[in-house]
């Protein structure tokens, strides 16, 4: 399997439900941000709005990082509006919810599950250039963690702006870095 890492973020063109309305989200959107793509399988499922519910309260720190967040499966974005108005936890989101029914984005990044239809959960970080940065893929099983993820964005950005540093295990802002060089190798 190849590599999603650098690769440029597939065009796309999809429908969203955001702020008790509908849209179109298109690649060109991303353009000059920060973007997080949040697949999940399905909308009225038992982790899913654990997660996006997670991602909900976590959504101003991203925006304050200058991070859209984009959750997206292959359900319409009418059902996305039903659950809304249905669910206390989805209620919370401010982020748009992403419609893919024909599998278009969920293929083009590797997550669709064709014998089901639906979305494995993945999740990708595009930076503004439209290179996606980080690419994990989960079991549906397996929930995911907002603040992980926030921290993985926060040593995205600074490795962006600081290309000569690395950012080691369980980097936080302010903690110190490393600077790769032949005096640091076996010294770690």
């Amino acid at each position: 399997m190849q590599t999603l890492i650098n690769t440029e973020v597939p065009d796309f063109k999809l429908q969203a439900f955001v702020n008790n309305d509908f849209k179109t989200i298109t690649k060109a959107d991303l353009k000059g941000k920060w973007s997080i793509f949040f697949f999940y399988p399905a909308d009225f499922t038992f982790v899913c709005p654990t997660e996006l519910g997670d991602m909900a309260e976590k959504y101003a720190e991203f925006q304050k990082m200058g991070v859209e967040v984009y959750s997206v499966s292959t359900d319409t974005h009418f059902t996305h509006k039903a659950w809304w108005d249905t669910s206390e936890t989805i209620k919370k989101i401010k982020y748009p919810m992403l419609a893919d029914p024909t599998g278009h984005l969920t293929r083009a990044l590797g997550v669709h599950i064709e014998e089901e239809g639906l979305a494995y959960r993945g999740t990708f970080l595009v930076n503004p250039e439209g290179k996606i940065k980080i690419a994990e893929i989960h079991d549906n099983g397996i929930g995911r963690n907002a603040d992980e993820l926030l921290r993985k964005v926060q040593a995205a950005q600074f490795i962006a702006k600081n290309p000569n540093e690395v950012c080691p295990a369980k980097w936080k802002p302010g903690a110190e870095t490393l600077k790769p060089s032949l005096n640091l190798i076996g010294k770690i």
